[in-house]
């Protein structure tokens, strides 16, 4: 009887936590995104080429921003800023693998891990979509 309280306490002191930061990253929307892109494409031929990345437009909060990371990844990620409201200022824009919200803050984030790379990192990360080879040089991406 004795071991079953003391395990019966262990279970209760270490199973409980305290969470005292509440979750701000609530901006962005869950929206349904389940798009082909195929590499083989003029808007999308750049993606071909490691350090490259394009926007594709309609899809997401903001837009999905596609970067090619390595010789065989691609990553994607929404392209509107997790850390404001969305609005005109908080889509991204893409220059090689880094993206810029276009706010007053002008948070920047690189495309290899969706990281902000600022001096005060913002709570939240970008938001990351799954990126699936189809074959024949075409990739889908959903989440």
């Amino acid at each position: 009887m004795k071991k079953f309280l003391i395990l019966s306490l262990c279970v209760l002191t270490f199973g409980c936590s305290s969470n005292n930061n509440p979750n701000n990253c609530n901006f962005l929307l869950n929206v349904n995104v389940n798009v082909t892109v195929n590499l083989n494409l003029p808007q999308f031929s750049q993606l071909q080429f490691t350090g490259n990345s394009v926007r594709l437009e309609g899809q997401g909060n903001g837009g999905i921003i596609i970067a090619r990371t390595g010789s065989e990844t691609l990553r994607a990620w929404d392209g509107a800023d997790p850390n404001h409201a969305f609005s005109n200022c908080s889509l991204l824009s893409v220059n090689a693998l880094t993206a810029t919200c276009g706010c007053e803050d002008a948070n920047e984030y690189e495309l290899l891990s969706g990281q902000n790379l600022g001096q005060d990192p913002e709570p939240c990360t970008l938001l990351p979509y799954r990126v699936e080879f189809v074959g024949n040089n075409q990739y889908l991406i959903t989440n």
